[in-house]
């Protein structure tokens, strides 16, 4: 059930989206986060020769950026192998485990700043959540090499901090206050076969918002602070998504891996009820999660603001975690969508074409006034001080075939049918075509076996047909077309999807949104950008209720992508009064849209996804 870099081998991407992010990710991406680490002291500091007065002074959080890369590295190295990389790695690995203390601790900021203090603020000083990252990359470099050196030198680790937490007598009855250990711990169990790892991660999100609270009692945190950290009631009992997005979406992903590992019927309600309550209330269209700066938070149902959006990248590679072992465990076409849904806009908006800028924030609407606060930029950045977001695609990029197919011995799952090739012992498929913008697939056997083959068919879709070796087959109403035989190689699936621009309009409980529709094609959400409207006030624009839309090329991004065009009203900018009694004057207009993961990779520009419907 759990996502295993080891069948990264099996599935290499051939799209014109994914695919090219991927090698972007290898060339670029990867080697500017290890000199970023580099530049900022981040892998200075596992040589734990810092004093006071030194510059670059280790961060709680440091450790995890530095283990996201190395975990990136170790999965690119899965799809892309070079040497060259592979000996970096080493020695950046060497570098980090020279850094661990014999009771198996590895932490730089508290082994050579507050040694004393290990342990003593779960809630706010990140140890656990570096750790999980730790204990991530171990596991992706052991996937990806075969070699013990840092899983063994995290299973110290783990194993040290089984020994001080838990429910026994002695033990600290404690838990993170950034969740991301309970998903690394069910990843190390896999990876040792050590059952205890399991335990652990089960204890750190049963224990959670428990009474008497350890964050209350033993740190003297703030109960108002505690939903924040998801800390406010059991996790079993949560009903609504709180608090910090990223530690949300990284709990709930830990807890549907948990819930599958135990075959626990309760706690995977539990999981899909709040995934529901995510996606149903709380999500925007973009699939970004998280609507407010203040706390990095979800506030509360329906309050989904387009130019206040926080919509982390974090966070929408947290919900494409989440979704994608729901949908792994339940098969239920549901999670698919919205695994659809982030992958082709929020979470590809937060990375540039050229893999080296980034948006911490992404914003569903950037004026020409824009005023930056916080996280959220007009512009991406090269680096952030917390850089969680840059360090977090290194890993990402290159798992997106893990989330377009589940490719098992017995059968083939195709979630994202984005151009690819499958092959495992048992089988082999290649899927063509130019998926998102085109809706003809090809899925052809290129080596015959007997498994099941099964294709989704997208909730967005309102007509489609699938073709077997060029003959109509029937699909059924549980959004997956399945055929379990003995293929032959030759035989062909064709799948043909019909992708219709639409106007969307959001539930009318949501403010931000009433009187105002996006325009969506297949899974891809588009937006105004100024690059391809001049001279027009981009939050003025109106769209009516039934355009007609004309695809073309769209200017200065990747070859075959769609803009779509329709005509509109929009105001133009003039010298008037801040105020006054004549309305503004709004004339017919032709407005291009483009795929909001791509907005500003030609320059800076304002941008709008929600339009006022005339």
């Amino acid at each position: 059930m759990i996502m295993n870099d080891s069948m990264l081998k099996n599935i290499r991407l051939k799209d014109g989206v994914f695919a090219p992010r991927q090698e972007t990710n290898w060339k670029t991406t990867i080697p500017g986060c290890i000199r970023r680490c580099e530049e900022t002291g981040r892998l200075k500091a596992f040589e734990l020769k810092w004093k006071e007065g030194d510059p670059d002074k280790p961060h709680i959080f440091w450790d995890s950026d530095v283990a996201k890369v190395l975990e990136g590295m170790s999965a690119s190295l899965q799809i892309h192998p070079d040497p060259a990389m592979e000996k970096k790695l080493d020695e950046l690995i060497d570098l980090v485990i020279g850094a661990q203390q014999p009771d198996g601790y590895l932490n730089t900021h508290f082994t050579v700043i507050d040694q004393d203090k290990r342990w003593t603020n779960l809630h706010d000083w990140h140890e656990l959540y570096c750790a999980g990252h730790l204990m991530e990359a171990a596991v992706a470099h052991y996937q990806a090499t075969g070699r013990r050196k840092f899983l063994d030198a995290m299973r110290r680790y783990a194993d040290y901090i089984d020994s001080l937490f838990g429910r026994d007598p002695g033990k600290k009855r404690g838990y993170p206050g950034h969740e991301e250990i309970e998903l690394a711990l069910v990843k190390l169990y896999h990876a040792s076969g050590e059952k205890r790892y399991l335990e652990l991660a089960r204890y750190f999100v049963e224990e959670r918002g428990t009474e008497p609270n350890y964050f209350v009692t033993a740190e003297n945190f703030p109960e108002a602070g505690l939903k924040n950290r998801q800390a406010h009631k059991p996790v079993r009992e949560q009903t609504e998504v709180d608090g910090h997005a990223v530690r949300a979406m990284y709990l709930f992903a830990g807890l549907a891996d948990i819930a599958g590992e135990t075959s626990d019927p309760a706690l995977l309600e539990c999981a899909e009820r709040l995934f529901r309550n995510t996606v149903q209330r709380r999500m925007y269209i973009t699939g970004g999660v998280g609507s407010t700066q203040f706390g990095e938070a979800f506030t509360h149902d329906f309050d989904l603001p387009n130019a206040l959006a926080y919509a982390e990248s974090c966070a929408a590679i947290g919900l494409a975690l989440f979704a994608k072992r729901l949908l792994d465990i339940t098969g239920k076409c549901e999670y698919a969508d919205v695994l659809e849904r982030v992958l082709y806009n929020n979470g590809l908006s937060g990375i540039s074409l050229q893999g080296d800028t980034f948006f911490y924030a992404n914003p569903l609407e950037m004026n020409e006034t824009f005023f930056e606060r916080g996280h959220i930029y007009s512009s991406r950045q090269k680096w952030f001080d917390c850089s969680c977001c840059p360090t977090n695609y290194c890993r990402f990029l290159p798992r997106l075939g893990l989330f377009c197919a589940d490719a098992a011995p017995d059968r083939l799952r195709i979630d994202i049918p984005a151009a690819m090739e499958i092959c495992r012992p048992e089988y082999a498929v290649e899927v063509t075509g130019k998926y998102p913008y085109d809706g003809r697939i090809g899925i052809k056997i290129k080596k015959g076996g007997d498994f099941t083959l099964s294709v989704r068919i997208p909730s967005w879709c309102r007509k489609h047909e699938i073709l077997l070796n060029g003959k109509a087959v029937a699909v059924s109403d549980d959004g997956y077309w399945t055929s379990k035989r003995v293929w032959q190689t030759g035989d062909e699936v064709t799948l043909i999807l019909k992708l219709v621009p639409e106007v969307v309009y959001a539930d009318p409980r949501v403010p931000a949104d009433i009187g105002k529709a996006a325009v969506q094609r297949g899974p891809v959400v588009y937006c105004l950008e100024s690059t391809d409207n001049p001279g027009i006030l981009l939050h003025s624009a109106r769209i009516p209720a039934h355009p007609e839309f004309t695809l073309r090329a769209a200017e200065g991004l990747p070859a075959g992508t769609e803009a779509l065009l329709f005509r509109g009203e929009a105001v133009k900018p003039s010298d008037g009064p801040l105020y006054g009694t004549n309305p503004p004057a709004y004339e017919a207009v032709q407005l291009c849209a483009v795929p909001f993961a791509l907005w500003q990779n030609r320059g800076k520009s304002a941008m709008q996804i929600y339009l006022q419907v005339k």
